[in-house]
């Protein structure tokens, strides 16, 4: 009787939740549709659709007909662990396993669908409230455009000083710097006179150095024989 139950209950939640996938699958669809052909800006994304009334109410069948089968599933593991039933039956726990696996398996189909959905919904939501408030933006009174105009003008008027002003700056660096290499050229060029000049006067300075140097080796020529001859008369006087 308990698996008559819960056959029954399967097939019933087998068909809520082809049905329910459908639902959610033609909601998206519809929305994606309405985004596709009505793209002006007075065309609300989400209307208060019996779609949404469907869903709530095949959300809450669904629970409810897992929670009975939740509920048969327990009275079965119940009847497997009672007295008089043997407790290694594979073919009783086999059919319990099977019966938690597909329990288990409309379960997660189930939540999968309905955050599916919820996402959707809640896309949609936040869409149309930005498109509400786009729309309210535009449809504002005339002082809070003309503001608006006011202060999109005096922030181009800002930016266009800004950027004149910098050009300046750029300007008068450029003419500074140009100064300043014109000036470090003619200091390059009077260095190199100056090199040259050094360069032709060069040969008479060596002339003159050279002359010096003969003059002091002459000098230590005369000196040394000098006292070379003291030397020769002192050991004379000194051996007579």
């Amino acid at each position: 009787d308990l698996r008559k139950q819960a056959r029954q209950l399967e097939n019933e939640l087998d068909l809520k939740l082809v049905s329910f996938s459908k639902l959610c699958t033609s909601y998206s669809s519809s929305r994606d549709g309405r985004r596709d052909r009505y793209s002006s800006d007075t065309t609300p994304l989400l209307n208060g659709s019996s779609q949404d009334r469907m869903f709530e109410t095949m959300a809450v069948e669904i629970e409810q007909l897992l929670g009975k089968l939740t509920g048969i599933n327990d009275k079965m593991a119940e009847y497997t662990n009672s007295a008089g039933v043997p407790s290694l039956n594979a073919a009783l726990m086999h059919t319990l396993q099977r019966h938690r696996d597909i329990l288990q398996d409309y379960t997660h189909e189930f939540h999968k669908t309905k955050a599916n959905f919820l996402a959707i919904r809640e896309r949609e939501n936040l869409l149309g409230s930005v498109r509400k408030d786009i729309e309210s933006y535009k449809s504002g009174s005339g002082v809070n455009n003309r503001r608006t105009e006011l202060f999109l003008k005096e922030h181009e008027h800002l930016r266009n000083t800004s950027n004149l002003i910098r050009s300046f700056s750029f300007s008068s660096i450029a003419m500074a710097t140009k100064e300043n290499m014109t000036s470090q050229r003619g200091m390059l060029k009077s260095i190199q006179s100056k090199m040259n000049t050094l360069a032709n006067r060069f040969p008479a300075v060596n002339s003159l150095i050279q002359r010096i140097n003969l003059r002091k080796r002459r000098d230590s020529l005369i000196l040394g024989g000098v006292i070379g001859i003291c030397t020769i008369l002192l050991l004379l006087y000194a051996f007579h």
